[in-house]
């Protein structure tokens, strides 16, 4: 994700403003979470959109499903990152977590199923480990004013990298196994403190929603492989 060049980061305003930022981005991205859980709630009422979203991760469609995914949030990380304009800003956002949620749906319903099936609730689970982990890195940036930017390049090296893997098990029908989830929770976790050494460092004042989404980003990366990582452990 591209930041502002700014003048006047987060980081040399007062206290009192420093506060009221970081405020208003967990607002936001708790707002973000919610909207998220209301989007999901509504894809699953409607049986079309659940089979649709099933049938796309047959096969090649699953990368015709990757490619869109990766075009709405870029689109949607521009309009939050590249203007000023609030509005866009929440439109961005709000594109976000519409082309999150429906992405999810194939693993959240699988979720339920060995949920309704007398298997553990890992959707809870995975929701508590989280969240849990997620307040942990984000704590670690902002008691230590820690600078995380160094990660940047080592972090589009490892995207770059677990993109070309899932594409290539696509390809030659290979399973990217346990450890494979397990170092994309380790990136996904980099990429928290990434996104919360950047809210602490790097964004304008009036940039709350683009760093709210940033945040809910990574968040989401990191339920996705956390729950992931649950499912196989239950199916063993």
């Amino acid at each position: 994700m591209e930041e502002f060049q700014q003048v006047l980061p987060v980081s040399s305003l007062s206290d009192e403003k420093r506060v009221a930022f970081y405020k208003k981005t967990y607002t936001h991205l708790a707002m973000a979470v919610l909207l998220f859980v209301i989007v999901e709630w509504f894809f699953f009422q409607v049986d079309a959109i659940v089979e649709f979203a099933f049938s796309m991760t047959q096969g090649f469609r699953w990368l015709m499903m990757l490619g869109g995914f990766m075009l709405a949030t870029s689109f949607a990380e521009k309009m939050a990152f590249k203007n000023h304009n609030i509005n866009q800003q929440y439109l961005g956002l709000l594109l976000y977590v519409i082309a999150e949620a429906f992405i999810f749906i194939p693993l959240i319903k699988i979720a339920m199923m060995i949920a309704e099936s007398g298997g553990e609730n890992i959707l809870y689970q995975a929701a508590i480990l989280t969240l849990s982990l997620f307040t942990g890195l984000s704590a670690i940036v902002l008691i230590t004013k820690k600078d995380f930017s160094f990660l940047k390049s080592a972090l589009a090296i490892g995207f770059f990298i677990a993109l070309g893997l899932i594409v290539g098990g696509m390809i030659f029908g290979f399973n990217l196994g346990l450890w494979f989830s397990a170092g994309m929770v380790v990136l996904a976790s980099g990429s928290i403190l990434y996104q919360t050494s950047n809210m602490v460092h790097k964004y304008a004042e009036d940039q709350y929603v683009g760093a709210s989404l940033g945040l809910f980003a990574s968040l989401m990366l990191l339920f996705w492989y956390i729950l992931s990582i649950l499912m196989r452990l239950s199916g063993d």
